[in-house]
């Protein structure tokens, strides 16, 4: 199938999709479920990319596989957070500022819809390639399974630290989150160069490189790290701007010492 129609197909689907949260939003009150929608149509679009791509069955068999089980662990790791608990204050904060607008938070799913295409590009480009197994397809899903465990160690420990009321207004520094102010939004970049490992020798094996390049823009400058930590500092203040100037902010680190 051209590369072009099967773009278009996923579109649809992911829009359909956030049409269909959109609604849930409008009646639950809860915009969080965009995150999860997000992740799960990802790894929906790894599986369905690779069903439709024409290169080697290997690596779609092995992208299918990678992409769905990525996809689907963290969208079920934000759904327990949206069912369990309020709407996140990212969303709180754009719930006031556009005065409710629907029309407005409908087209903010509707961007994630695009989102979702545009960073199903690296798929695209692993479902196109005709090696079979290699070197590559091994580094691939090494990066992958280190990435994959060490978020899903990140998102665990910052669960078990927000469950204990006790920790109410302070900043998890256990594990991980020692030494990176985001580990889980650092092992999601890591993650997306094993795409780029699993698109070697593929023709349009360049276009991989939007997952790492895109995800570093959007976690660094755009939709993550900013409005993560505007939140943080608006619910932890200090103790947040303390942990700011002791702790790497996204490639994990030895922190730095306090000053006597």
């Amino acid at each position: 199938m051209n590369p072009w129609i099967e773009l278009a197909v996923l579109w649809l689907l992911a829009a359909t999709m956030m049409t269909l949260g959109w609604l849930w939003q409008r009646s639950h009150g809860n915009a969080g479920i965009v995150d999860a929608l997000w992740a799960g149509g990802l790894g929906g679009s790894a599986v369905l990319l690779a069903l439709l791509g024409d290169g080697s069955r290997l690596p779609r068999v092995v992208l299918a596989i990678l992409g769905g089980l990525w996809g689907m662990r963290l969208a079920l790791h934000l759904w327990k957070r949206v069912r369990g608990e309020p709407e996140d204050g990212r969303y709180q904060n754009l719930r006031a500022h556009w005065d409710g607008s629907q029309l407005k938070f409908f087209a903010f799913f509707q961007f994630q819809a695009v989102l979702i295409v545009l960073f199903a590009l690296p798929f695209l480009a692993a479902a196109r390639n005709p090696r079979g197994f290699g070197p590559w397809l091994l580094v691939g899903m090494a990066i992958w399974l280190i990435s994959v465990i060490g978020e899903s160690i990140a998102d665990r420990q910052l669960a078990r630290f927000r469950a204990d009321p006790a920790n109410r207004g302070r900043t998890c520094q256990d594990g991980l989150w020692r030494y990176s102010r985001h580990p889980n939004y650092f092992f999601e970049w890591v993650h997306w160069f094993a795409y780029v490992c699993i698109a070697i020798g593929s023709p349009i094996a360049w276009l991989a490189w939007a997952g790492p390049v895109v995800m570093y823009v959007f976690l660094r400058w755009i939709s993550g790290i900013p409005y993560t930590e505007t939140q943080a500092l608006r619910s932890r203040g200090d103790d947040y701007r303390a942990y700011q100037r002791s702790t790497s902010m996204l490639i994990p680190w030895f922190p730095k010492r306090s000053s006597p």
